[in-house]
């Protein structure tokens, strides 16, 4: 059935000489994989390659796929015009990142409205502002609450913070721990919105330390979960 809904592009893989296969995460339709043929062929018809760069916002109207077949496109329009997030090089190389963490985090096909709500959100406040070397930390630790590991907060104020049982605790244990003054981070993320992150004090080995324990948080939680190989194209652009 061809229906219309909203989509955020997840990643694209060349298919063949002029054609790609395009995975979205749709707001009515959960994740999604599309076969555009052609698209990169001299006659590119009424879609352009253009519009499926990693993280970009589209309105689409097409068809489905069922039972592990691709569906196809019929209308592509651009849902939100990004300013600079696919031209500054900082947001470029976030995008780029982030669009890699969800492609190893997004694997069911039932939607979830207020996880689009949230990465659309959070999207657009990172093409507005510049103050954005925390917003990567925050948004990963945003996106557990729709993975469904999100820190239980019943005792926050605990020493510690166990990473495989996703809880604070009193006591120290086996299991990957956050305590000290990663914990303290830790948890001015967890009680921050965007537009205050660029007020928590982290310098780059803190951000770096940060990431690469919510990155064992992801591993810890996501049966299968790889960390993304532009991590360290990453680490380069913001150190």
């Amino acid at each position: 059935m061809v229906a219309a809904t909203q989509a955020l592009v997840i990643s694209s893989l060349k298919y063949g000489d002029t054609s790609l296969i395009v995975r979205m995460y749709t707001s009515k339709f959960g994740l999604q994989s599309y076969l555009l043929k052609g698209i990169l062929g001299k006659k590119k018809g009424g879609l352009k390659a253009g519009h499926f760069q990693p993280l970009t916002q589209l309105d689409i109207v097409g068809s489905s796929g069922r039972e592990g077949k691709l569906g196809y496109l019929r209308e592509v329009h651009i849902a939100f015009p990004y300013q600079s997030l696919h031209t500054d090089i900082r947001k470029s190389t976030v995008a780029l990142f982030l669009s890699e963490i969800l492609s190893g985090c997004l694997r069911e096909s039932e939607p979830d409205e207020g996880l689009y709500e949230y990465l659309s959100n959070a999207l657009q406040w990172l093409d507005h502002h510049d103050q954005i070397a925390n917003f990567h930390i925050r948004f990963l630790i945003g996106l557990t609450r729709y993975l469904g590991f999100y820190p239980d907060l019943t005792a926050k104020d605990a020493p510690f913070f166990d990473l495989r049982e996703g809880a604070f605790l009193t006591g120290s244990t086996l299991n990957p721990i956050l305590e000290g003054k990663q914990l303290s981070y830790f948890v001015r993320f967890l009680e921050s919105g965007f537009d205050v992150i660029s007020q928590i004090p982290m310098n780059q080995e803190c951000r770096r330390e940060m990431l690469k324990a919510i990155m064992q948080f992801f591993e810890l939680h996501i049966p299968g979960f790889r960390k993304p190989r532009s991590l360290d194209v990453f680490d380069v652009v913001f150190s």
